[in-house]
């Protein structure tokens, strides 16, 4: 009994010690993406190049047993696996699996259709990522999947939300834009144009509005859930679309993530309306200084003079060693609730 007690502790040691971040591909199927894997290897890092990123990770490295809990990360529009490489280390680091599905039409490859197109889809995505982790032959048997995390910033935001018990609608976006469109305006055109307190200012806000109400008004409310992801962190998530009242009361441990000076997803109408409607809600880190940037690290090279620069970038004078400990503080709300640590 005892030797094997030993033995036991020693697997567990040798998987919780492992060398490097592991990472690979789940190649794409006929209806999803391919799913970006970052998990506990016996490999050691290298530098590894992606898109303008590079990256000290070990590419197909041996997975080994870490924790065994999964976390899934849901991008923001038009995003990638990469700026979330940060984030997925210190996941990794405190023994967690961590999968990224590519959102179809809303990602760095193909932004053809972000927004409620893509809300839609997104909560399916992630469970259907999960089920390609218990598929798969080597991630299968080291994962306990009865009790899943999701992260998500901005649209990935969104679908954690959606996951963790809040229920959306169409109509809802499209009202919330009737009433607040100079105030809210890149949340209600993305990132095609801005404000600039010119004469074009009303035309903008005229074809915007004519836009929406054309394509917004299906008044579905859209819910998703999967009974394995039991802790959910909504970090500077797109929410205005959402019944505020469907937060009163969640299945499960709802984390959120702030940033006082976002300016893409202004806080009072997006984060602060959800945190206000959410008792239970736990803020897992607050940046008096950061804008909507904090979900990504690395960051990336924004082209100079672009509205998604303007929109994305650091507000001035912003302190990026702040991100570090959030990282951390975002791992240590999923052992909480997915392992029971303390």
């Amino acid at each position: 009994m005892k030797r094997s007690c030993c033995i036991g502790l020693m697997a567990l040691w040798v998987g919780l010690t492992q060398a490097g971040t592991g990472l690979t591909e789940l190649p794409a199927t006929a209806t999803d993406g391919p799913v970006t894997v970052y998990y506990p290897t016996s490999a050691s890092d290298a530098a590894v190049h992606r898109g303008p990123f590079t990256l000290h990770l070990a590419w197909q490295g041996m997975p080994v047993r870490g924790n065994g809990r999964l976390v899934v990360v849901s991008h923001g529009s038009g995003g990638s696996p990469w700026v979330h490489a940060d984030l997925a280390r210190a996941l990794v680091a405190a023994g967690f699996v961590v999968a990224l599905p590519e959102h179809r039409a809303d990602n760095y490859k193909d932004p053809s259709s972000p927004g409620p197109d893509s809300w839609k889809l997104r909560p399916a995505e992630v469970s259907r990522a999960i089920d390609a982790l218990a598929q798969h032959a080597e991630f299968g048997p080291l994962l306990a999947l009865d009790k899943v995390g999701v992260f998500g910033g901005s649209a990935g935001g969104h679908t954690a939300l959606t996951l963790a018990g809040g229920r959306w609608s169409p109509a809802a976006f499209k009202q919330h834009c009737e009433a607040h469109l100079a105030d809210d305006f890149s949340s209600c055109v993305g990132f095609t144009t801005r404000l600039r307190g010119n004469l074009l200012d009303g035309l903008k806000k005229v074809v915007a509005l004519g836009v929406i109400r054309q394509r917004f008004d299906d008044t579905t409310w859209y819910s998703h859930v999967d009974p394995r992801i039991q802790a959910a962190i909504a970090s500077v998530p797109f929410a205005v679309d959402f019944d505020m009242a469907s937060f009163n009361t969640l299945r499960i441990p709802l984390g959120l993530v702030i940033a006082d000076q976002d300016i893409n997803q202004i806080p009072r109408f997006h984060v602060g309306a959800v945190r206000a409607a959410c008792p239970a809600c736990e803020v897992v880190a607050e940046f008096p200084q950061g804008g909507h940037s904090v979900m990504l690290s690395p960051l990336p090279p924004f082209p100079a003079g672009s509205i998604a620069g303007e929109l994305l970038g650091d507000p001035p004078g912003f302190d990026r060693s702040l991100l570090p400990l959030a990282d951390r503080k975002i791992g240590d709300f999923f052992r909480r609730h997915l392992l029971g640590a303390p």
